[in-house]
């Protein structure tokens, strides 16, 4: 519902050229829906004598999406509003969608401002929208800039300019945002908020709680089913955040670069820094001089991989890969499904172990 010592001029030239060419360029080709299994689509049977459910559901985002139907199961209709393939940050309601939310029991979001439109749905919506529940109800929440310092506890041994550069990154970076705030007539302004919340598994564990909450007092017959599914998925969880903790555990560096700052939480939650590119948003774009800076980082701590996403454009990681002799790869924050992914049957579960198989190369380099 974010943002070198060799070669410094040429890099600032090259990414100045870059940045001027790359805007917009996030959005995969062939924007496919997600199928069957995790799209707007029904839940079979359950509810009513007829055998239809009687609880109708609408999900903001895949992470949500999946989290509810592992707890609704069978009991009720659920549906995704963001199709598969689009960014969930670029999206925002038709009045198809609007016409949907106005016929359904509940709207499950992530919240902490990742839903940017939700204003939007609340105001065209006000005499019949559903109950809105917020996933991430409770969670403390991370300030976005916590996440955008670029690991300031794994440099604790920089030197005085660095700290100048890092405070210069912090002025460029307010800048540049306001300036995107002017250029763009829908900013994705998350509120100096971090919602990423669902890409560390144990705080996945309280959103699917909160989950199971709304579901049982919208559906108190169910109450019980509710909560079975949601233990069942939260086991797993729960082994997903075990595996994550001893893979993690003997990492031989701490820090990674990513594309943009979704990681914040996942590298709290394991002794991690991660050293954003962007902002909370993969569209706000860095200036030549943050993306200087990284490059500066990069090769001052020999990172060797440069981490990029499925749904934005991965050619400023790939130029910062080039400039320091680096490799790229995925690292996903799972806002949606590919069709790619579809078609492999990936799914919550899946994409975040690839994500720790991902870390666990990446860092032991």
């Amino acid at each position: 519902m974010g943002f070198a010592k060799r070669g410094a001029a040429a890099v600032g030239l090259s990414l100045v050229l870059l940045i001027a060419g790359c805007g917009g360029g996030g959005q995969p080709e062939g924007n496919a829906a997600i199928s069957a299994n995790a799209a707007g689509n029904t839940a079979n049977s359950g509810g009513t004598s007829d055998g239809e459910p009687t609880l109708r559901i609408q999900t903001s985002f895949y992470p949500i999406y999946e989290f509810t139907k592992q707890v609704a199961s069978d009991l009720a209709t659920v549906e995704l509003l963001v199709p598969g393939g689009m960014e969930p940050h670029d999206w925002e309601p038709s009045p198809q969608d609007i016409r949907k939310l106005t016929e359904s029991d509940l709207l499950i979001v992530n919240g902490a401002g990742m839903e940017s439109w939700l204003e939007q749905v609340e105001a065209s919506a006000a005499n019949s929208k559903p109950e809105i529940v917020e996933a991430s109800e409770g969670i403390t929440l991370m300030e976005g800039g916590e996440e955008e310092e670029h690991g300031h506890e794994a440099e604790e041994h920089a030197d005085d300019a660095n700290h100048a550069n890092e405070e210069e990154h912090a002025a460029n970076h307010e800048a540049n945002a306001e300036e995107a705030a002017h250029d763009h007539e829908h900013d994705h302004d998350h509120g100096g908020l971090d919602p990423h919340v669902w890409l560390s598994p144990a705080l996945a564990v309280q959103e699917v709680r909160n989950i199971e909450a709304a579901l049982a007092k919208a559906d108190p017959e169910h109450a019980d089913q509710y909560k079975q599914n949601a233990d069942a998925y939260a086991v797993k969880l729960e082994q997903l955040d075990q595996d994550f903790t001893e893979g993690l555990a003997n990492a031989k560096r701490k820090d990674f670069i990513t594309q943009h700052a979704a990681f914040g939480y996942l590298a709290q939650e394991y002794g991690l820094t991660q050293v954003p590119i962007a902002g909370l948003s993969p569209d706000q774009e860095p200036s030549a001089a943050q993306m200087t800076e990284i490059v500066k980082f990069a090769e001052e701590h020999q990172v060797k991989t440069i981490f990029f996403e499925t749904l934005v454009s991965s050619k400023v990681a790939e130029t910062i890969a080039r400039e320091i002799g680096a490799k790229t790869a995925v690292l996903n924050p799972i806002e949606g499904l590919t069709a790619e992914d579809e078609a492999a049957g990936e799914d919550y579960l899946s994409l975040m172990r690839q994500n720790l198989e991902a870390l666990k190369a990446a860092l032991s380099e």
